[in-house]
């Protein structure tokens, strides 16, 4: 019984200090992202453009060819079962809204904790084992505001506009599957996917990507800074990065999907 409560007491604690510790670093991105430049602490736009270009230009053929193939999946699943009830043509429906309420923004988040997210945390690791988190801090320059900040600021930018990719790329896998295999011309497509989407759907999704996005940014961060024990000790945050991020992704999916299910 000592054992069982020593277990659980030791990582509730340490579950309180892991977010303690996230809601200290996302308080201070989000003070030097929107409260510092109006009182004349200029953001680091050159650093933000570099990280969009990271995290987000090079994510595009990545998250392209993965949304078109879970666009053909999603299509294939559904005319298996709409072709029962001969009801084919509301394939496009499912696999339009499908996407972009849903699928599009969640691989999307997905891919980018995968890609960016473990990034953040082995760069951030790195420079802490090297202690030139250490240095940054003794020449009196915030670590969070020349390193998370740009993250921040790309990720806030970038997933969006990857989500967007995703769900163009979602839709035209959808398409051609039914062009292929249910001898519907692109035209019939585009109309059956303009008459199932509203732009309620489009924005529920990018809210949703945007939320990922921070999400991602925190936790990769937060690991990278928390490193200890050299190079090993890299190796567990980038990993915790990623696990951590996908389980926080996917609760946050539920609750926000779930918000807009009550108030929609």
């Amino acid at each position: 019984m000592t054992g069982v409560l020593t277990f659980l007491g030791r990582n509730t604690l340490g579950f309180l200090r892991y977010v303690s510790g996230l809601y200290d670093l996302s308080a201070k991105a989000a003070y030097w992202t929107f409260v510092a430049p109006f009182k004349g602490r200029s953001l680091k736009w050159g650093n933000a453009v570099h990280q969009m270009v990271l995290a987000g230009v090079d994510s595009i053929p990545i998250v392209s060819a993965i949304s078109f193939f879970i666009g053909i999946v999603l299509g294939l699943q559904g005319a298996y079962q709409l072709a029962k009830f001969g009801a084919t043509y509301f394939v496009t429906a499912l696999v339009s809204v499908s996407v972009t309420r849903e699928l599009g923004p969640l691989m999307t988040a997905i891919i980018i904790a995968g890609r960016s997210g473990s990034a953040f945390a082995a760069e951030l690791g790195t420079m802490k084992v090297s202690e030139e988190i250490d240095a940054l801090e003794a020449m009196g320059l915030d670590s969070v505001r020349y390193l998370v900040v740009p993250k921040y600021l790309a990720m806030l930018v970038m997933m969006p506009c990857l989500t967007l990719i995703a769900d163009l790329s979602g839709i035209l896998g959808g398409a051609a599957f039914e062009m292929v295999q249910l001898d519907k011309t692109f035209t019939m497509v585009l109309v059956a996917t303009r008459d199932a989407l509203a732009m309620h759907d489009i924005t529920t999704g990018l809210i949703k990507s945007m939320v990922f996005g921070l999400i991602i940014t925190k936790i990769g961060c937060f690991e990278g800074f928390s490193v200890q024990g050299g190079a090993e000790g890299v190796g567990k945050a980038t990993t915790s990065s990623v696990v951590n991020s996908i389980f926080l992704i996917i609760f946050a999916d539920v609750v926000f999907t779930a918000i807009f299910y009550f108030t929609g």
